[in-house]
């Protein structure tokens, strides 16, 4: 099952991927990928807590910044997944020298086919992103430039997807298929 999540920053998408990535393991292995390359002490310190909030849980974390799919040679494919999640994935990508405003825009369509490739070759996974694209503000080329990839990364995940979810103001809505559990 792939199952997509979207929504707004601090909705309590990591919660939920978390209680659903462990309920699709069946209480088998669960596995925790986590994208985020830290740039920063408030990075460090969401680091922190997502690694608090799944104390206890059982999840297998896996450090993937870049390049998804290398992920998959060191685990075990009938697990259930919980990436988390696709926007920080696509920044480390579409940016691979953090000190540059340089952009690299074939690593979004890269990191959208890795994606879904990487989720169709697992038996369940939970994906998180940030619905950071429907705001009615102008934004500089390059804050653009990320969302409109954002935006077209989600879009693939949505059509891959089994179920797409979106978290808002504290409601969950089922876009597509159901929920799981």
């Amino acid at each position: 099952m792939i199952l997509f999540i979207t929504g707004g920053a601090k909705t309590g998408k990591s919660s939920l991927a978390q209680d659903l990535a462990v309920a699709l393991s069946g209480g088998g292995t669960h596995y925790y990928v986590a994208t985020m390359v830290p740039s920063d002490e408030e990075d460090l310190q969401r680091i922190r807590r997502h690694r608090d909030d799944r104390a206890g849980m059982g999840f297998e974390t896996i450090e993937c910044g870049k390049q998804i799919l290398s992920c998959l040679d060191h685990v075990d494919k009938t697990g259930s997944f919980l990436l988390d999640s696709a926007t920080a994935l696509l920044l480390n990508e579409l940016f691979p020298d953090p000190t540059s405003c340089q952009m690299d825009v074939d690593a979004a369509y890269r990191c959208g086919d890795e994606l879904v490739a990487f989720a169709k070759s697992v038996a369940n996974i939970v994906i998180v992103s940030d619905y950071i694209y429907s705001d009615a503000e102008r934004y500089d080329e390059v804050t653009e430039t990320y969302r409109r990839c954002l935006a077209a990364i989600d879009r693939k995940l949505a059509a891959a997807s089994d179920t797409v979810l979106e978290i808002s103001s504290g409601n969950i809505y089922v876009h597509k298929g159901a929920l799981p559990v």
